[in-house]
């Protein structure tokens, strides 16, 4: 019979995390996901929970020759909200993660994601905003791994983080290790408060404080669930109580 160890934050994916409330739900089972060749997976994932309540999802995708999946993710959920993805691309498949992570308080919202380019030809991209506030911690923790022989590969990280104080904290560590050569690989990550200039542009034009903030807020995230109105709707409503 084997145990499942709690992990420690000594352990690298679980450096920044809620060790104390990941005890209440581990271990956390593996879902996979196996798309076959040639066919597209789209799917939304929402995580809003109760302020005490533990979210925590590990998913397996394994993208068979030709495939397409698009992954698309509101995590705002209780007291820890975390989403590991664990995903392999097989031959000229295609994956894209767009994330939405909102956090308040004593929240801890945090993705996790290895991504493994297996074979030739596939590409991925990653999308993540972050939105933190009233002391609330906001991770990013992104591999990607490049096998020896996959040539081709195209694959694309982009990360970014809002505080709205000076309370909260964001971590993003997005990794690349590439045994292959022809390939196309990029990262770019950047933590920031709201753009001053922008918020006074706003407000010169009649438009009041709160509702300036508001609109520059849904902007930053919007373009991660465009098209997808439920998506909008429930990250708008997690966003009002936050402002």
């Amino acid at each position: 019979m084997t145990v499942a160890v709690l992990p420690t934050r000594r352990d690298e994916a679980f450096r920044y995390s809620d060790i104390d409330a990941l005890t209440r739900v581990w271990p956390v089972a593996v879902e996979r996901i196996i798309v076959p060749a040639g066919e597209t997976l789209e799917r939304e994932i929402v995580n809003v929970a109760d302020a005490d309540d533990v979210v925590v999802r590990n998913v397996e995708i394994i993208l068979e020759a030709g495939a397409k999946a698009a992954i698309r993710i509101l995590n705002a959920g209780g007291r820890l909200g975390r989403m590991s993805l664990d995903v392999t691309c097989h031959a000229g498949s295609d994956f894209y993660l767009g994330t939405v992570q909102l956090g308040t308080g004593k929240q801890t919202v945090e993705i996790v994601s290895t991504i493994r380019h297996a074979e030739p030809g596939a590409t991925s991209q990653q999308v993540v905003r972050t939105i933190l506030s009233g002391g609330a911690t906001g991770t990013y923790l992104g591999k990607v791994d490049v096998a020896r022989g996959a040539d081709g590969t195209d694959s694309e990280q982009d990360v970014k983080a809002m505080l709205l104080d000076r309370l909260s904290t964001a971590n993003a560590v997005p990794q690349l290790e590439i045994f292959a050569d022809d390939v196309k690989c990029a990262h770019g990550c950047a933590v920031g408060e709201l753009d001053a200039q922008a918020l006074f542009y706003l407000m010169a034009r009649g438009i009041a404080p709160a509702e300036a903030k508001t609109l520059l807020l849904q902007a930053f995230v919007g373009q991660v669930f465009e098209g997808q109105d439920a998506l909008v709707e429930a990250a708008l409503a997690k966003l009002g109580g936050m402002v």
